[in-house]
């Protein structure tokens, strides 16, 4: 299958198998993470692999995030604010893009997540004080298949030129 195909038919999964992932499998999600590229090449990012169960359901306390106790695996994804400013929020959000897309080629199944309060996270994980953490991401094998979400028009969006 194409890597457009399967970006075009990638989905929110919410709902996971117990199978874990393997380790060459998440290696290779991480890497793709790993050589996304950044501002400057500063890579101002560092990445959490939460795999532990007692982590992934403290993890998951939120109203919209309780799918993470049952992930095979979530990262945490965490910017440097020292090293890049201005874009380490960009630059973080492209390097867990990378990894979505790469767990999507190998059939694991993901979901972004915003639902956290930082500081307990960072307490939590012994998060450094001057680190942010930008993102969420679950992962692990689907147990379901969502039907595609409506979305914007081609037309509606996409200009040529000019606005």
């Amino acid at each position: 299958m194409s890597l457009i195909k399967k970006i075009l038919e990638r989905r929110s999964i919410r709902r996971y198998k117990q199978d874990p992932i393997p380790d060459n499998v998440m290696k290779n999600i991480l890497e793709a993470g790993r050589l996304a590229p950044s501002a400057s090449n500063r890579q101002p990012w560092h990445f959490i692999v939460v795999t532990d169960k007692t982590l992934k359901k403290q993890l998951s306390q939120g109203r919209w995030n309780r799918f993470i106790a049952d992930s095979a695996a979530t990262i945490v994804g965490c910017g440097d604010p020292e090293l890049a400013p201005k874009w380490y929020p960009i630059d973080v959000t492209i390097a867990l893009q990378n990894m979505v897309i790469a767990a999507q080629a190998q059939g694991v199944g993901s979901c972004w997540i915003g639902d956290f309060v930082e500081e307990e996270v960072k307490k939590l994980l012994n998060i450094p004080e001057k680190y942010r953490i930008v993102a969420l991401l679950s992962l692990g094998y689907p147990a379901e298949e969502p039907e595609p979400r409506n979305k914007k028009a081609f037309e509606e969006i996409v200009h040529y030129d000019k606005f």
